[in-house]
């Protein structure tokens, strides 16, 4: 199978990639790699002889997004390339729509006139179900929880509500990915992703909080906590992702056109000061952190209900938030020092010299 992997480049493109390439598909990557952890990613993937073929392209580019598509055609595609952090969204509004809403128009186009007959599953994300004011949720002494202890979370019934420059952008790809399937009969789905973790994931403050919060801890960054830290959310490890995303393509005829919340679910949900708690366990040394006001569509707790998922394709994650916690920090531990340090402030040149190689498309 042919597979493009948009973003392939970033955390969870990259996990994608080696993943597909191990299961022997063609693997295709596109990347405009505007951040710097692309860069490494995509080095790692080299230097680690992982079998892809990358071009430079940023998916903003009408022109160069249709040049690319009328010389291959792809048997799925998934879609990860976006802008991914809520305060960049509120500090630069139109990158984000011009990234997140224009830029996934632009792929869905060029799949409706070029390639009609590919899978496309798009990245999207739980804040298209903004705030959810409407769930009642108690505080406790380490974290909010809905009031109704049988709730199992979030279903993808519920109402959606874009919140934010963030949750807009979104909503917009995620509501265009479901209507192509209606209208032109492309065989799309959407997938709200809940918080996803674990190697290969630089995180940055606004982005990528499980990561973020261990480099900072293993750098001796500041760390800042927006709000009270007690908002809840559910993680996923990466390889699980992963997995639905081969589960959605080997099942497209039983899910095209519909949406899925894909999260760990009420089993691997925590506070982010029970997280802190994990953390210390695993290093025996204390996290310390300060706080700051709460970002805008902030949810006090979100957790996803997955059981749509595990019904019509049997997904259930298999990786426990303990575990995924210790294999993110094992992960960083090896590697985020030599990263932050090194790679990104010199190593511009050796990608350069990549992007030339026959490896690169085009």
């Amino acid at each position: 199978m042919d597979i493009l992997i948009t973003g392939g480049a970033g955390f969870i493109g990259c996990n994608a990639v080696q993943y597909f390439a191990l299961q022997k598909h063609k693997v295709f990557v596109i990347d405009n790699l505007s951040r710097p952890t692309a860069r490494i990613n995509l080095q790692y993937m080299f230097d680690n002889n992982v079998s892809f073929n990358f071009t430079h392209i940023d998916i903003t580019n009408r022109s160069l997004l249709e040049d690319f598509f009328k010389r291959h055609a792809f048997d799925a595609i998934i879609h990860l390339a976006g802008q991914v952090a809520v305060t960049s969204s509120v500090q630069n509004p139109r990158h984000d729509f011009d990234i997140n809403a224009h830029g996934t128009f632009n792929l869905l186009e060029c799949i409706r006139l070029y390639n009609p007959n590919a899978i496309f599953i798009n990245a999207s994300t739980n804040k298209v179900y903004g705030k959810l004011t409407d769930h009642d949720v108690i505080e406790e002494k380490t974290c909010y929880r809905y009031r109704d202890y049988e709730y199992s979370g979030v279903t993808e019934q519920q109402p959606l509500d874009f919140y934010s420059p963030y949750g807009c952008s979104k909503g917009i790809a995620d509501q265009y990915t479901l209507d192509y399937a209606r209208i032109y009969n492309l065989k799309t789905v959407s997938v709200r992703q809940s918080c996803i973790y674990g190697p290969h994931q630089f995180g940055v403050e606004d982005q990528g909080w499980v990561a973020w919060f261990i480099i900072a801890f293993l750098t001796n960054k500041p760390i800042t906590i927006y709000g009270n830290g007690k908002q809840v959310r559910d993680v996923l490890f990466v390889s699980d992702l992963i997995k639905f995303y081969e589960l959605a393509i080997n099942n497209i005829n039983k899910i095209s056109g519909q949406a899925f919340n894909i999260g760990g679910g009420k089993t691997n949900s925590l506070s982010l000061l029970e997280f802190f708690n994990v953390l210390e366990t695993i290093t025996g040394k204390k996290v310390i952190y300060s706080f700051d006001t709460w970002r805008p569509g902030d949810q006090f707790v979100f957790v996803s209900d997955t059981l749509k998922a595990e019904k019509i394709v049997e997904f259930r994650p298999r990786i426990s938030y303990k575990e995924g916690i210790q294999k993110t920090y094992n992960w960083l531990l090896k590697n985020s020092g030599h990263v932050v340090t090194s790679k990104i402030k010199n190593n511009k040149n050796d990608i350069n010299m990549y992007l030339h190689e026959s490896r690169k498309i085009c």
